[in-house]
């Protein structure tokens, strides 16, 4: 597995950027540039990457609903997709991601309406439209499991699959978004070895944090650095290492770099312990 994150610094290039990517000792990175980049730009940082051996995880299309019952906000919602997943064909990121949408107010917030037969339906539609659209040949268009919206299980995921029906549809995994339960969380390695088994071909990206349940009525549980919550560790990096030694984990939501720092140690610890090489 290669090992990615933030950078928590400004670049001024591609080679300044490909610097600041190897020096924190990740061979992984989300995309340094944006969807305005001209072409020359993106061949630049594309080329870097290759030159210092760094794979381009993931575009993020964060922000945008395809989904929305407001029609304004789902075209937008589409056309923002799509041009993600133009920058991220363009410049050979692994994959395009971003959550399903939502039915309620926010564009990944929940909603009564999220979980429904109607829903999954428009989201099968709206994936097929984007991937139609833009016809990406490098890329992959992925889904981030959530734990209010579709994809919110591996079964939903492999069902999402089928039904999409796009050879550029692909998963993009967080297993901490999965755990939405008590079960869940203190069953996640088999949560886990579910997922690999059912998606573990199709997955192009993974983002990995840590899950704390805390002693609070009704149920509360909360993000937090890998290793300091109660994610079965040794499953998940066991399961990354059966997959494309290539295949980027990156570390998300943290705001220091010493915890990301510690992040990246925990996992090199775990798949040292697992005997999973890390690229």
């Amino acid at each position: 597995m290669r090992i990615g994150g933030a950078l928590f610094s400004n670049y001024s290039g591609p080679d300044e950027w490909a610097q600041l990517v190897t020096g924190q000792g990740y061979s992984a990175a989300f995309c340094p540039v944006d969807e305005d980049a001209d072409g020359e730009t993106v061949r630049a940082y594309a080329e870097a990457a290759e030159r210092h051996w760094i794979v381009i995880a993931e575009v993020g299309a964060w922000g945008n609903n395809p989904v929305s019952p407001d029609e304004e906000t789902r075209k937008a919602g589409i056309e923002g997709c799509c041009r993600r997943l133009e920058l991220a064909d363009r410049i050979g990121a692994n994959c395009c991601v971003n959550v399903s949408g939502s039915r309620g107010e926010r564009w990944a917030g929940p909603d009564g309406d999220n979980l429904t037969a109607d829903t999954f339906a428009l989201i099968v539609d709206s994936v097929r439209e984007i991937i139609d659209t833009v016809a990406p040949t490098r890329t992959y268009y992925t889904l981030e499991t959530m734990p209010w919206l579709y994809p919110d299980s591996a079964r939903c995921y492999a069902d999402l699959i089928r039904a999409i029906d796009r050879d550029r549809f692909a998963v993009h995994l967080d297993p901490v978004n999965l755990v939405n339960s008590p079960e869940r969380y203190y069953n996640s390695g088999a949560m886990i070895e579910e997922c690999f088994e059912l998606l573990g071909p199709h997955i192009k990206s993974v983002h990995t944090k840590d899950i704390n349940l805390k002693d609070e009525l009704t149920l509360h549980m909360s993000e937090c650095t890998p290793g300091e919550g109660n994610l079965d560790w040794r499953t998940f990096v066991r399961e990354l290492g059966r997959l494309d030694d290539n295949l980027p984990v990156m570390i998300e939501h943290l705001s220091e770099p010493a915890d990301c720092r510690a992040a990246a140690a925990h996992l090199r610890n775990m798949a040292q312990v697992e005997g999973v090489k890390v690229v």
